[in-house]
């Protein structure tokens, strides 16, 4: 029996997705849990900080009638925080660029969010500094070592995606570019921009938008 293909490439399973397409499917599932676990964590610890009154505190907060300003620096952070959104439209430009044989839309839209990756990676060292100048590190208390753990680890996947498609970019300019499976290769590479994006909301909205108690 013959074997079918997927739509831009690869062995078609039981499921109806490619072989490639089904392990980032797994690989982001478990992503889910590793990262569920961090917010766990700090959600636990975040407001721990409050009760045993060791600062620096993320939100302003009043303790025995002393009032103590935030650390967290909200309009900084949503400024990159809207620099990586925007990283998830050029993604899908680059995307739609791979399936519809547009090589010159595909290869401009994977810089460009590369570009907006590292920008956005620029935006956290900036941070990180900062709260080290005032006092925040991993050692100061439990939600400097929560905030640190939660938000280098995603750090560190934006700086991994952004090595992901710098490798596709570059592949992009061979003889054969991304061969006739250029569409799933960025699909693929899409999928796993799109999940730091999203995780990154739920980071930004439980450390940022939501005070701690």
């Amino acid at each position: 029996m013959a074997q079918a293909v997927a739509h831009g490439g690869g062995h078609v399973t039981s499921t109806g997705t490619s072989n490639r397409k089904l392990m980032m499917w797994i690989f982001l599932g478990s992503e889910c849990l590793f990262f569920g676990s961090l917010i766990a964590t700090y959600l636990i610890f975040a407001g721990d900080v409050i009760h045993r009154g060791v600062g620096p505190f993320p939100h302003p907060v009043t303790i025995n009638g002393e009032h103590h300003e935030g650390i967290l620096d909200i309009p900084l952070t949503s400024t990159s925080t809207f620099v990586l959104l925007m990283s998830s439209v050029t993604m899908v430009f680059a995307v739609y660029g791979a399936q519809h044989a547009r090589p010159k839309m595909m290869k401009l839209s994977t810089l460009a969010t590369i570009v907006l990756g590292v920008v956005f990676l620029g935006f956290q060292a900036f941070e990180f500094a900062t709260f080290y100048h005032e006092g925040l590190t991993l050692g100061t208390n439990l939600f400097g070592a929560s905030f640190f753990v939660l938000t280098g680890f995603h750090g560190t996947h934006v700086a991994v995606g952004a090595l992901y498609l710098a490798s596709l970019l570059a592949a992009s300019f061979r003889r054969n570019g991304l061969g006739h499976e250029a569409g799933e290769h960025m699909e693929i590479a899409g999928l796993y921009w799109h999940f730091v994006d999203i995780v990154w909301i739920v980071i930004f909205t439980i450390i940022y938008l939501i005070p701690s108690e």
